[in-house]
């Protein structure tokens, strides 16, 4: 039963522990208050299981411009390129912000930060902390914000709703968000946070789908609450899979690196074959949609949970001493790579679309920002590069954090704010609903929703997932709030947005790919969802000047 907790007034509130989240809490003045809410631990977040690192041009033999078309052709010409320069401007002060802060990146034998390359770049210009650059910057912000007297931390509270004005019936005035709800869980009580300005720094929504890399926090919590609130949403389609994610019970999240194709490896299936040789002449060294896509269309035409990966061709010696950390992981779930082939299957990785933001992170509601994977701010169009994402969460927290302070007065006046209710609803009899209805969401996304799309299988999707959502918002006006519902209310409201942009794409591009429309549109432009209107609106992408295009 959840009952009502305390009422808490900061400056600022920070709804995320990731690399997004930290960074603007860091980077605000010390003199502000600051409240940072996290659904775990702090370490809990999609920045700490990163593998590979943070772009940025470095390198003399790089330039700004390089990283700029890589980003563009990546995005296959959808990124929005006022936020692709500012990002990429932006990453030298990025590097400086963590290496101020303390974070150990591998050096090269000149005692110079090393740089690597990965996919889409045309440059070394990735700089990296081995292969868990997330660990290190995770570790060392957190430890961070723990010594910061003015940064107070909540553990274990997951966010509800946000509060804002209008919500609370003042619709003759300015909306604004003025703070939210949020469920305490180890106490099983919903408490009231206020404060003028609010971030939603909560990561993506890859736990809509059966298989992801990502950890259980990423269910669409903050693109979900914005949403609610009243800001616009924005190309939910781009969904990015990993082609080769461990299929096992006991480790939902592991990815087998794509190091192992790039030494050898093969793509098999059950009888032996390999099929990557029938999809791409790289075979199973073609780019991560084509190995994904090729992986995707051999499990459904066979009926099949996964396929192998086998590298068992090469000696002992050598698998081992390339790739120890993944033998003994994998040995420990009595998988022998050196004998034995890897059940993969792809694997939901990272939201490209989300809410839509400005320069400065701020969204349609004022006093409210999302940072981020929570956000759009542009920089990805229809595909992210490698590496890109860590950069983008620094380049945004410190512009919210600079356009924060400036519009900061020590004297905000709030309304009344009644404290959660919950007069009207009774303790759930039967937990096994929201499980059942998760279990049913996911494997609708996943089948439906996927990797390769038709818009019979979008129509499909579209009809369960609103029966879905009629089922859990029932649930959710009838029992007290738990951690598992508040998930799902989220994520079921986020597929929704995932299954009504993809249907409004008429092309293949980038992560979005439709037998029914195989070929790209003459047309750029971006998909935008609005609240205030259920239909999907799209806007022309000039890259630099969006306007509207009729539907």
């Amino acid at each position: 039963m959840s009952k009502q907790g305390t009422t808490h007034q900061y400056d600022v509130i920070i709804v995320g522990s990731g690399g997004a989240g930290l960074s603007l809490a860091l980077s605000l003045a010390n003199h502000l208050k600051i409240a940072v809410l996290a659904k775990s631990d702090l370490h809990d977040a999609s920045t700490y299981y990163a593998q590979g690192g943070v772009a940025a041009v470095l390198d003399q033999a790089d330039s700004i411009q390089q990283h700029i078309d890589d980003t563009m052709i990546a995005g296959v010409q959808l990124c929005e390129l006022d936020a692709v320069a500012q990002t990429v401007n932006g990453g030298q002060a990025s590097v400086d912000f963590l290496l101020q802060h303390g974070v150990s990146f591998t050096l090269d034998q000149n005692q110079q930060l090393h740089l690597t390359r990965e996919g889409g770049h045309s440059q070394r210009r990735i700089i990296h902390a081995a292969d868990a650059t997330g660990k290190a910057i995770s570790t060392t912000l957190v430890e961070r914000a723990r010594q910061q007297s003015n940064i107070h931390i909540f553990e274990n509270f997951v966010a509800i709703d946000m509060i804002t004005q209008h919500k609370l019936g003042h619709t003759d005035q300015t909306d604004r968000a003025l703070g939210l709800y949020a469920l305490d869980i180890d106490h099983d009580c919903v408490h009231t946070f206020l404060a003028p300005f609010t971030a939603l720094a909560c990561g993506g929504a890859m736990k809509a789908y059966l298989y992801t890399s990502n950890p259980d926090i990423a269910t669409g919590d903050g693109i979900a609450m914005a949403y609610r609130a009243g800001c616009r949403v924005a190309n939910m389609e781009f969904n990015q899979f990993h082609p080769t994610c461990l299929y096992h019970p006991q480790a939902r999240s592991f990815l087998i690196t794509e190091a192992m194709r790039g030494e050898g490896a093969y793509l098999r299936l059950p009888n032996g074959e390999r099929f990557m040789l029938r999809f791409d002449e790289r075979a199973e060294l073609a780019p991560r949609d084509i190995v994904a896509r090729a992986i995707d269309f051999e499990i459904k035409r066979l009926g099949i949970r996964h396929v192998w990966l086998d590298i068992t061709h090469k000696s002992e010696t050598f698998i081992k001493e390339h790739f120890p950390t993944l033998y003994a992981r994998l040995l420990e779930l009595g998988i022998d790579i050196t004998q034995d082939m890897i059940p993969v299957v792809p694997a939901a990785h990272y939201t490209c679309g989300g809410v839509m933001v400005d320069e400065h992170s701020q969204t349609d509601l004022a006093g409210l920002y999302a940072i981020g994977e929570t956000s759009y701010t542009g920089l990805h169009g229809s595909n992210r590069m490698a590496s890109n994402s860590l950069l983008e969460c620094f380049v945004y927290g410190m512009s919210a954090a600079e356009h924060i302070q400036q519009q900061f007065t020590a004297d905000f006046q709030y309304p009344y704010i009644p404290a959660w209710d919950t007069s009207q609803v009774k303790d759930a009899d039967e937990d096994v609903v929201i499980l059942q209805n998760w279990d049913e969401l996911r494997a609708t996304m996943w089948n439906y929703v996927g990797i390769v799309r038709t818009n019979k299988r979008l129509e499909r999707a579209l009809h369960r997932i609103e029966m879905l959502k009629s089922e859990i918002n029932e649930y959710y006006q009838d029992y007290h709030v738990s951690k598992n519902l508040i998930e799902l209310r989220n994520l079921v409201l986020v597929s929704e947005m995932i299954v009504r942009c993809a249907m409004h794409r008429k092309e293949s591009r980038g992560l979005h790919y439709t037998l029914d429309y195989p070929e790209l549109s003459e047309q750029l432009y971006k998909t935008v969802l609005s609240p205030l209107d259920t239909q999907v609106q799209l806007q022309v992408v000039n890259p630099t000047l969006t306007t509207a295009l009729s539907v």
